[in-house]
């Protein structure tokens, strides 16, 4: 067992230059050995300006790589399969960007090779390991706002102007071919996991989507319910064509002694209403957000923790996708 997790990451988008990215050198026993992309000279920058020693022309060359013991996947999600399961067979282990793939079909496939492999594979749904979500948890755990009763999620956000749209980064996320559907798939994951980590298992989902506006081929409004075993209920409604005026970020969970209500995307503070007494939890702003998670899966590839986020769950965060916007999947 190596003392030290030397990565190979596979893309150098936006999420790489400050939400992951700095993070695998600042995470003890770690470090960013190698990127490739594909465009070779975005990775040659990349490599320069984060001061990253070794720098690939095709991920091939990556995973071939004997020094490099876990991959760092960062492309749109349509080749997080493929490369997921070729640097599995390659002996590495994987953290690979939400969504964990295109759809749940795609999702299990790369469950059943980390299974045939014997490999590691861990989702980058980050929020679980941030703090502001671990003090959500123990809330919850010591029945702060008591039984849980129901969920709401309100999510919200004006279209994408023509100038957005013009931008690489969001072009490819309302592109169904490559993210699976559209912005829907890029923000839901996050809220989707952090909802099964809080409330256990599901034993029943519905859900329905649409496209409201005529802007791209992707639904920008969908509508889900969860049931989960311990008999909450979670409501969560997502519409990417409101008014400016209207734009909402707003999670609520509602207690038998209580409430708590919190933003995903906004300010970290935490507000809890019990009785006629409401108070609020403020914590620091992350410099880069995917640190703890990251923090997390070195030391699950050190064999000194738990996986953070098994590809069990995300499996199941992508069956919960395509149940609300498509036909269930009923993959077992």
């Amino acid at each position: 067992m190596p003392d030290t997790i030397k990565w190979g990451m596979i893309g150098c988008g936006n999420v790489t230059e400050v939400k992951s990215g700095p993070a695998f050198n600042k995470v003890p026993h770690s470090m960013l050995w190698a990127v490739t992309s594909r465009s070779p000279e975005k990775a040659a920058d990349y490599a320069r300006r984060h001061l990253v020693p070794h720098c690939y022309a095709s991920p091939g060359e990556l995973l071939a790589d004997p020094e490099i013991n876990a991959v760092y996947i960062a492309t749109p999600p349509d080749a997080h399969e493929s490369y997921a399961i070729a640097a599995m067979k390659a002996g590495k282990s994987v953290y690979v960007e939400k969504p964990m793939s295109v759809d749940a079909a795609s999702s299990k496939r790369m469950l059943d090779a980390a299974k045939r492999y014997g490999a590691k594979l861990t989702v980058a749904h980050y929020r679980r390991a941030q703090p502001l979500f671990l003090k959500i948890k123990s809330l919850i755990d010591e029945n702060a706002i008591g039984a849980i009763k129901f969920i709401t999620l309100n999510y919200f956000q004006p279209a994408l102007s023509k100038a957005e749209m013009t931008e690489p980064k969001n072009q490819w996320r309302v592109n169904p071919a490559i993210a699976g559907g559209g912005l829907f798939h890029d923000i839901a994951p996050h809220q989707l996991d952090m909802i099964l980590h809080l409330f256990g298992p599901v034993d029943r989902m519905a859900g329905t989507a649409v496209q409201q506006r005529d802007q791209y081929t992707a639904v920008d409004m969908v509508a889900g319910i969860l049931r989960f075993e311990n008999k909450a209920v979670f409501t969560g409604t997502w519409c990417f064509s409101v008014p400016p005026e209207v734009r909402r970020d707003v999670c609520e969970i509602i207690g038998d002694a209580g409430k708590l209500s919190f933003s995903f995307f906004g300010q970290p503070v935490i507000e809890i209403t019990t009785g006629d007494t409401t108070r609020t939890i403020s914590f620091d702003a992350l410099p880069h957000v995917q640190l703890p998670m990251i923090q997390a899966a070195v030391n699950y590839f050190l064999n000194q923790k738990p996986n953070p986020c098994s590809a069990e769950i995300g499996f199941q965060v992508m069956n919960i996708i395509d149940t609300f916007t498509r036909s269930p999947s009923h993959i077992a």
